[in-house]
């Protein structure tokens, strides 16, 4: 079985097996953040891109959990440099791990550090665990490359960004579904911060009424969901 909880934003925690995987864990500074009350031991940890609200608490946590961070070949020199102990990919790369695997994809959407450093193209991940397949877009609009995605393996579970304003929105999101074609989508990245405050709910309905096979689950932070 495969638990998935939503921590906020764009934060999600993968477990399975004993084996945690934390992707973007923007925690401290985020309100609306609500991480397990018995806290977390990721294994390892997963960051699209170096904007502040995706790469939030990763060298602590990594400090302090000794995870892994994989990134980006760019992120992960900047962030091995403060300490911390990195895998570096690039867009078409596949990490093999005891759990299964990760799979870079490129996400359309910049990469700047909180002090002022320009990385280059942002990433997603798709992560094998547990014989499911999750795919986590990050930060990005709306691309072509989607359709590509489900063709190696089928996707599980889809988080997909709708809030707007730094990504796709919910029609864009909508369409991505249409591409992905997931078994299951998890809307992120809305609703904490004014601009990209956007009803789920809209999202979920017009989902609906496009007639894919597709279920979407709406988390509030905190809450989890199964696939077993």
């Amino acid at each position: 079985m495969v638990r998935v909880t939503y921590i906020g934003h764009s934060c999600i925690l993968v477990a399975s097996n004993g084996t945690q995987v934390l992707i973007d864990p923007f925690i401290e500074g985020n309100p609306l953040a609500k991480p397990p009350t018995r806290g977390f031991h990721p294994k390892l940890i997963l960051v699209t891109h170096a904007h502040r609200d995706h790469l939030g608490d990763t060298i602590a946590i990594s400090k302090k959990s000794k995870a892994k961070v994989l990134t980006t070949v760019d992120l992960a020199s900047y962030l091995s440099a403060k300490g911390v102990d990195t895998i570096a990919a690039n867009f078409g790369g596949k990490v093999p791990f005891d759990f299964g695997w990760v799979k870079l994809w490129p996400a359309i959407h910049s990469s700047t550090t909180p002090d002022g450093v320009v990385l280059g193209m942002a990433a997603s991940f798709v992560v094998s665990i547990g014989g499911k397949s999750i795919y986590h877009a990050g930060d990005t609009s709306l691309t072509s490359d989607m359709e590509l995605i489900g063709e190696e393996k089928p996707i599980d579970l889809a988080c997909l960004p709708i809030g707007g304003t730094y990504t796709m929105g919910i029609d864009d999101a909508v369409k991505a579904v249409g591409m992905i074609k997931p078994r299951v989508v998890i809307p992120i990245h809305y609703g904490t911060f004014e601009n990209i405050k956007v009803d789920p709910e809209e999202f979920s309905s017009k989902v609906e009424k496009a007639g894919f096979r597709t279920k979407t689950v709406i988390l509030s932070p905190g809450e989890q969901l199964e696939l077993p």
